[in-house]
This record gives C-alpha cells, sequence and structure tokens, in this order.
C-alpha cells in the first residue's frame, strides 16, 4: 500500500486534510471514501488519546483488495483548519460530499467506481450520500435509522442501565435536563454544565431523520451491526432492509461492539479501554472490503461522483 497526503475543498473553501491509500499495482484503481464516527476525529480513527483504528487499518484491507480510499481530519483536527466545535452536522455531511468529489477527481481513481464506508455518524452521512449523490456502493456500519432524538434516547437508555441502580434515577433527570438545554440552545457553541459544547451539531443531529435517504438510495448496501453495540439499536438493521429499495444486505454480528471489536462479555461502554487495546475485528474488515470488491470491482455498469450513470 502507498499513501499519499491530498485535501479536499469544502464548499467554504476550507482545505480537508487527508490520506489515500493507494493498492500496489498500476491504476485507476476503485476507491473507497471512508466516514469516521462522533466527535474531533482524525484521519486516523484517533479522538484525543482515544485510537479507534477504523481508518488505517480499514485502507490496509481494502488495499489488499485492490481498492483505493481517502480518509480526512474533520474540521478543527489534525492538519485540517477551522473549528470544530463549532462546525455543525450539516457541515459534516457537505464536507463528506466534498471529500467525495475530491476523490473521484483524482487520476488514480476510477470516477465510475467509487463507494462509501461509514461507521456511527459517518455511516448517516453514507446514507445522505447515497440518496443524494450516486456511488457504486455503501457500507453502513453502526448505522442508526430512527430519528436521531429517538435514537440518541435509546442511547442514553441502554447506558444508563448499566449503572448501579441507585444512580440510574439521577442519571436519567441530568440526562434529560441536559438534552432540553441542548435543544433551546440557539448557538454555534454552548456552555452547559460548566464546558463547551458544540451545540448546534447537537441539535442538528437530534432533528435528523436518516429514514428520507435510506428509502432514496441507488446503491447496494451492506449494513452491519454488533448484538453487543449499546449506542445504536441493533434492530435498527430492521429498519434499514425494509427502507433500502434496491440490493440490500444486513449483518447482525455476535458479540461485535460499537467500537468494532468482539467482547463476550456483557455489553457496555467500562469495557471499551480493554477492547480498544486490539485491533479492529479482522473478520469484519475482511468482510467490508471483499463485499466491496466485488460489487466495485466486477460491476458492469459503474457510476461517477458527479451524479450521472456511465456506461
Amino acid at each position: 500500500m502507498r499513501q499519499i497526503d491530498m485535501t479536499a475543498t469544502a464548499d467554504d473553501g476550507l482545505e480537508l486534510a487527508g490520506t489515500l491509500a493507494l493498492p500496489d499495482g498500476p491504476g485507476p484503481h476503485p476507491a473507497v471514501l471512508v466516514l469516521q464516527g462522533s466527535g474531533p476525529v482524525d484521519r486516523d480513527s484517533k479522538v484525543g488519546r482515544i485510537r479507534l483504528g477504523l481508518g488505517p487499518e480499514l485502507a490496509e484491507m481494502l488495499a489488499r483488495h485492490g481498492i483505493a480510499s481517502l480518509r480526512y481530519d474533520r474540521r478543527g483536527v489534525g492538519a485540517t483548519p477551522g473549528d470544530w466545535l463549532a462546525s455543525g452536522f450539516t457541515d459534516n455531511v457537505a464536507d463528506a460530499d466534498a471529500a467525495l468529489r475530491a476523490l473521484g477527481a483524482r487520476p488514480e481513481v476510477r470516477a465510475d467506481m467509487i463507494g462509501v464506508v461509514g461507521h456511527s455518524e459517518g455511516a448517516v452521512h453514507a446514507m445522505r450520500l447515497g440518496a443524494s449523490t450516486r456511488v457504486g456502493a455503501i457500507v453502513l456500519l453502526a448505522g442508526f435509522a430512527q430519528p436521531g432524538e429517538e435514537s440518541l434516547r435509546w442511547q442514553g437508555r441502554h447506558l444508563v442501565r448499566n449503572l448501579p441502580k441507585p444512580l440510574r434515577p439521577l442519571v436519567r433527570r441530568i440526562a434529560l435536563w441536559h438534552l432540553a438545554r441542548i435543544k433551546a440552545t440557539t448557538t454555534d457553541v454552548a456552555r452547559l454544565g460548566g464546558r463547551r459544547l458544540n451545540a448546534r451539531w447537537h441539535r442538528e443531529l437530534l432533528a435528523h431523520d436518516p429514514r428520507a435517504d435510506l428509502v432514496a438510495i441507488d446503491a447496494p448496501v451492506l449494513a452491519i451491526t454488533g448484538d453487543k453495540d449499546v449506542q445504536v439499536d441493533p434492530d435498527d438493521l430492521d429498519e434499514i432492509a425494509r427502507l433500502v429499495p434496491g440490493e440490500v444486505e444486513v449483518r447482525r454480528i455476535p458479540d461485535l461492539t460499537h467500537v468494532l471489536r468482539r467482547d463476550p462479555g456483557k455489553p457496555t461502554v467500562r469495557n471499551y479501554g480493554r477492547q480498544l487495546k486490539r485491533p479492529v475485528d479482522a473478520e469484519l474488515l475482511e468482510d467490508v472490503a471483499a463485499w466491496l470488491g466485488g460489487r466495485l470491482g466486477t460491476a458492469e455498469t459503474g457510476v461517477d461522483t458527479t451524479g450521472h450513470r456511465s456506461a
């Protein structure tokens, strides 16, 4: 695998810094845009000291299957300028679209064979790209399929269940107060509980309903969620299967958690630290790369990122 730095110009002119990973051999290659989960995430799936590892590990696996990939630093993270706290959910969607266009313009890439892989929030952005831009294949890793507020409330209920019983009522009250305060904000950034919060991102996420995008997707879809996920409802896979009008495959992976590692123990975020000491599940990465290779590498009709079908 060969990796080179590249940038994608966002709609407002900001330069999104990223890494284009290319497989061995002459191009142009099929390619995939990798979209990360929530937070100030860099191209290598790091949030501060937390290292998810999805970006580089997936890039390596895709390269083994002859597929190039692009991953990038979010606004205000890594080498990308800007203010992460002031960026909204819709900004992230627009930036993903800009990165997709930049990937399709690279001479090393087949513009008619481009897919998208999204994890968590990135999966929801992938749904929007699949509905608004012609792509060749979409992989949704732990993507929710309910309105944002409903999904966030589901997550909150499951996180509270892992707390000691005496604490649960207090934490529920605090969470509901916090949610109400966020919904009442009007600025990009607000101070809640003594800390600055990306308020606009939260408001836009709460109001977002991915179902409108799912019914408009015109590409094969692979949706994967672990049955130990406590941040996204695994039952949303059924909704994805119901709503996507074309080819769709859903997989509910035993023991897989939201951080894409398998854990036979009780599902709880308190085990993330231990899980993140291990790589992303290798079988998951292999399955994703093989599925994408089958859709992007053998398709008789590709699609380009200008939104037009190509023969």
